[in-house]
């Protein structure tokens, strides 16, 4: 098949074999990871993290007390940086804007029928402009594995495309879901659909459903990461997402994303880790003790 969109992601470079990804991830880690593993790094990625709440026993409640942690920890530790952001439902937007003291950190709402990407095209779109009316800065929604695994690329990117526009002024987060694409030529194919549709980050994955983030896809997303600045000049970030939940897993993703994009890609406008269990075990490192702050 030739078409604009196969034929974007036949031009890439990104290796997919798989053995190759494994030995350069575990090339990476050997040389680089011991030199990470220290109190500034893990300030880092804390000012990195997406502290998230979606549960199916959120309520307004219940999202309030969430922020309200987050207003706190900045009145208690105004010596740290706090999260990146707040990630919450999309119908929780007004409630965490309403409640969150805390300028630096911004709100991101999953949308477009998260966590399966499975609704209407008019439903994702209105779902993704009501979150941003709410106040969402950022939009993380799903890629449509179903339609890219039943070879419809065009509709594809006209999805992402038309919830870029959608959004506004926020940013969009693309997740990949790499638990079902599985292979790394499609986490490749899906990274490169995604960037050049207008996709601000892209994400590993939802953590709700398939398999969530390996350091393999990570490597393979950054290597496209990579291509397409190299190509077009645009920055897209990457966001590790489901089953982040010890330091020396998150310091991994940070250093895998080092040595593929460089330094300037470990501040929070291009690197994120999304997660509800993270916080907790990095505020305990950097502190020196055991703490259940979040």
């Amino acid at each position: 098949m030739s078409d604009k969109y196969h034929d974007t992601v036949a031009s890439s470079q990104v290796i997919t074999d798989d053995n190759a990804i494994k030995a350069a991830v575990e090339e990476i880690l050997s040389k680089h990871l011991m030199e990470n593993m220290n109190a500034d790094v893990y300030k880092t990625i804390f000012n990195c993290m997406d502290l998230t709440t979606l549960s199916t026993t959120d309520s307004p409640s219940s999202v309030a007390d969430f922020v309200e942690k987050v207003n706190a920890f900045d009145d208690e530790h105004p010596e740290l940086p706090n999260v990146a952001a707040i990630c919450v439902y999309p119908n929780f937007a007004q409630v965490v804007r309403t409640v969150l003291d805390v300028s630096s950190v911004k709100i991101a709402c999953v949308s477009g029928a998260f966590p399966t990407a499975q609704s209407f095209p008019e439903v994702k779109i209105t779902e993704t402009a009501l979150a941003v009316a709410d106040g969402a800065d950022e939009i993380d929604i799903v890629f449509n594995c179903g339609n890219y695994l039943g070879g419809d690329w065009e509709e594809v990117a006209d999805e992402i495309a038309e919830q870029k526009h959608s959004c506004r002024h926020a940013r969009l987060k693309v997740i990949l879901e790499t638990g079902a694409l599985k292979s790394a030529e499609n986490i490749r194919n899906a990274a490169i659909l995604s960037m050049y549709s207008g996709a601000d980050f892209i994400k590993t994955s939802t953590g709700k459903v398939y398999d969530g983030a390996t350091l393999e896809a990570a490597y393979v997303m950054a290597q496209c990461i990579k291509e397409y600045y190299e190509k077009t000049g645009n920055k897209v970030g990457f966001k590790a997402s489901g089953g982040v939940s010890t330091t020396a897993d998150a310091v991994k993703y940070y250093t895998i994303i080092k040595e593929v994009l460089g330094e300037e890609w470990l501040t929070n406008e291009y690197f994120r880790i999304g997660t509800s269990r993270l916080a907790n075990n990095l505020l305990g490192e950097i502190l020196g003790k055991e703490t259940k702050f979040f």
